[in-house]
């Protein structure tokens, strides 16, 4: 759905502050309320739309439920899309995203692809600075370094219309809660010994994505039907599905990241490959995804003679024979999936059809070379372009309320 010239665009220029009159605590960085994933901040930032109008003015308003008809089309129709991505506070104290406009760019294609309205992107992100503007500073105080908040936009079909058709409202909402440090999440049913993921293949039955359908989009429809293969993986000890597509066993996605491999070929060319972005649609185009990619082309060719031998990058189709083939042939150096919650996490097991691959850990250079200046570029440590910093108020007051 297009936006025209006779509809209102999304400005954010013209958010509205709404009264906080029941502000939060913050917890402690240690605290386990955190990892239920519930510790959202204070405020959020809501816009509705009608296709009559188009965008209203977005408001800052206090954090809380979302007022729907049961008939609503995001409730009957799955008319919905989200992004995910994170704040930082950096070692110098500061604040950053990370590539932003790459998840605000996705999440309009995501938003076309369901038939949620247009929007320009830029736009977008300028809420998102003004959220955290105003929330970053109480929630990311300046010594928590390497603290983190999770911002989730969302954008739900709320014409209450039980007609099936594109809805004709729809509201956005953008809200943040506190992140877990990896330090903190659990694993206590695992083995002590254990230093990666652990992956099952999706069952002969089971398919994430397929030509033509939304694997490419973000939207709670991809997810949802893939939790029952999720829960019956957790049951098992695993930790995600890998998922699988076709006669051939190709490799799309694991649970809900972006699947890499650091190989050699036969002929003993060292090789970064992921399965690729086609015409079929089968896999999202993830922001760590795409700058995985991009460090891998560029980093090692600056790097002293001798210090990380130089690998070829390609996006390809990749099967699971083929990756059982490699394992038998001691070709494989690391397996590891990364996404925007997952960060960038090596795979020491895969079990295929009950046949256990065992994959080497922490023994590939690369891999924690590219994760150390992934790192770096996020907390400000190393500087780089893609991490973006968000201004705060000149005092802790502006931030409260205005």
């Amino acid at each position: 759905m297009v936006v025209t010239s006779t509809l209102s665009r999304l400005d954010a220029s013209k958010l509205e502050v709404l009264q906080l009159s029941n502000p939060k605590s913050v917890p402690g960085p240690d605290d386990g309320s955190i990892l239920d994933l519930k510790t959202t901040t204070d405020r959020m930032i809501t816009v509705s739309w009608t296709a009559q109008n188009g965008w209203a003015n977005p408001q800052l308003v206090p954090y809380g439920p979302l007022s729907l008809m049961p008939t609503a089309s995001a409730i009957q129709y799955a008319t919905e899309c989200f992004e995910g991505m994170k704040l930082f506070r950096g070692h110098d104290g500061r604040l950053r995203l990370f590539r932003p406009l790459y998840n605000c760019q996705r999440m309009l294609r995501s938003a076309e692809r369901i038939s949620l309205p247009s929007f320009e992107p830029e736009e977008m992100l300028k809420l998102i600075r003004r959220l955290c503007f105003m929330e970053a500073p109480k929630w990311l105080p300046k010594d928590r370094i390497g603290s983190a908040l999770y911002i989730r936009p969302t954008m739900i079909g709320t014409d209450s219309s039980l007609g099936f058709k594109v809805p004709e409202e729809a509201q956005l909402c953008i809200f943040m809660l506190y992140w877990p440090s990896p330090s903190m999440i659990p694993d206590n049913s695992l083995p002590v010994s254990r230093h990666g993921m652990r992956l099952v293949t999706s069952s002969k039955t089971a398919i994430r994505s397929w030509p033509g359908g939304t694997g490419q989009a973000k939207i709670g429809g991809n997810y949802g039907p893939t939790l029952l293969e999720h829960n019956k993986a957790r049951a098992r000890g695993y930790d995600q599905v890998l998922w699988l597509y076709g006669p051939d066993r190709r490799i799309t996605e694991a649970g809900s990241t972006n699947f890499f491999v650091l190989w050699r070929t036969p002929t003993g060319q060292l090789e970064l490959s992921t399965p690729p972005l086609d015409d079929e649609g089968l896999i999202l185009a993830g922001n760590t995804r795409q700058t995985i990619l991009e460090l891998f082309e560029t980093s090692f060719e600056t790097l002293e003679p001798k210090s990380l031998e130089p690998c070829n990058v390609l996006e390809k189709r990749i099967t699971m024979p083929e990756i059982e083939s490699a394992v038998a042939q001691g070709r494989v150096l690391s397996a590891f999936v990364v996404g925007t919650a997952a960060w960038i996490q090596e795979v020491e097991e895969i079990n295929v059809d009950g046949r256990q691959l065992r994959i080497n850990v922490g023994q590939a250079p690369h891999v924690s070379f590219v994760r150390e200046k992934l790192a770096g570029i996020m907390l400000g440590v190393v500087e780089n372009g893609w991490a973006e910093v968000v201004e705060e108020p000149a005092n802790s007051m502006e931030g409260e309320d205005e």
